[in-house]
């Protein structure tokens, strides 16, 4: 399982999941749910987000073969989504990749499973993480050990995701908004290169400038 790769996925998928976000989110969406609603919420949620996040890994490049998009402008399309996401994670602004709207709280707020909407998808399995899922395995295509990296990558954010939800109330708590902040801000700086990289590699590979390829 090549290192590099899979350090690249874990970053990755720490950034567009968002694991410190979804806390708060989770924490304050969950605030009326007895301890047995909240760990049920948490372990559907997860599950259901990750099996949309795997469905993509698996079925990924079939559809964009269907929809004749090439590797060179994922990449650089992912490139630039992930730019948008890191930018707002260094100045510790909410993203619209991986966080929900008002309506989307509101109509949460209205019930009593949070699991599916908007714990699943959009939090968990949003079009930051599906992007970036189609992107890291289309990116080791034909590299069995380099796919296997990237969904090891995502397996372990996932379960980091769901030990956090677990203890979301009392991990906000502990450590506050400020410490989930400077996490997220140097994460954010390092997805920022990785998706600088991204979009250069999209444009070398893309054939649009002579002697880059």
């Amino acid at each position: 399982m090549p290192l590099d790769t899979f350090l690249i996925a874990l970053t990755t998928y720490f950034a567009t999941i968002g694991p410190a976000d979804i806390v708060v989110l989770f924490a304050a969406l969950t605030a009326g749910a007895t301890a047995k609603e909240r760990r049920a919420m948490a372990l559907k949620g997860t599950v259901i987000g990750g099996l949309v996040l795997l469905f993509f890994a698996l079925f990924g490049e079939a559809i964009l073969l269907i929809f004749g998009i090439g590797l060179p402008a994922l990449r650089a399309a992912g490139g630039i989504l992930l730019l948008l996401i890191a930018i707002d994670m260094v100045f510790a602004r909410d993203s619209s990749a991986t966080s929900t709207t008002d309506e989307e709280n509101a109509e949460a707020a209205s019930s009593n499973d949070i699991s599916v909407f908007p714990l699943a998808t959009p939090l968990i399995a949003g079009p930051g993480a599906i992007g970036a899922t189609i992107l890291l395995i289309a990116d080791a295509a034909g590299e069995p050990t380099r796919q296997a990296a990237v969904v090891g990558g995502l397996m372990i954010i996932l379960m980091a995701t769901y030990v956090l939800l677990l203890g979301a109330t009392q991990l906000q708590k502990i450590l506050g908004v400020t410490i989930l902040h400077v996490v997220s801000r140097v994460v954010g700086v390092l997805l920022a290169a990785l998706s600088v990289q991204f979009i250069f590699d999209g444009i070398r590979t893309s054939g649009l400038i002579p002697g880059l390829a």
